[in-house]
């Protein structure tokens, strides 16, 4: 079973930055899309960023696009999250996932087609 590792998560002022990481336990899984989720309590997981496996494709939730960077180094089977000018509302828990399969870009932001999940970072984004 793939395990997927997070970091980088914490507390950050209003404007400010930060970097997440999520790390692929087995260096042999091959890596297809993989992708950001954040749930805040209370509220349904939704999708942040995604990015394909050759990283030509990405896909941004409208609140972020701007100030948000995925990418990707398959090399280290990492997905990265560059945050910036981050908002209040940006606090949540925020998962890493991954596709163990390949599927259609269609579904590179769909959750239901994310096979592999981490166990979260908190990012708390004061006012």
């Amino acid at each position: 079973q793939v395990q997927l590792v997070e970091s980088g998560g914490g507390l950050v002022q209003a404007g400010g930055s930060l970097r997440l990481s999520c790390a692929a336990s087995d260096r042999t899984w091959s890596v297809y899309g993989m992708a950001w989720f954040r749930q805040v309590p209370g509220k349904e997981r939704a999708i942040v960023s995604a990015i394909s496996r050759s990283g030509g494709a990405t896909y941004y939730a409208d609140s972020v696009k701007g100030r948000f960077t995925i990418s990707r180094d398959n090399a280290k089977n990492t997905v990265y999250l560059q945050m910036n000018s981050l908002k209040p509302e940006g606090t949540a828990v925020y998962y890493c996932a991954g596709q163990g399969f390949l599927r259609s870009g269609s579904m590179l932001s769909a959750e239901r087609s994310y096979d592999y999940w981490g166990q979260g970072t908190q990012v708390t984004v004061s006012s």
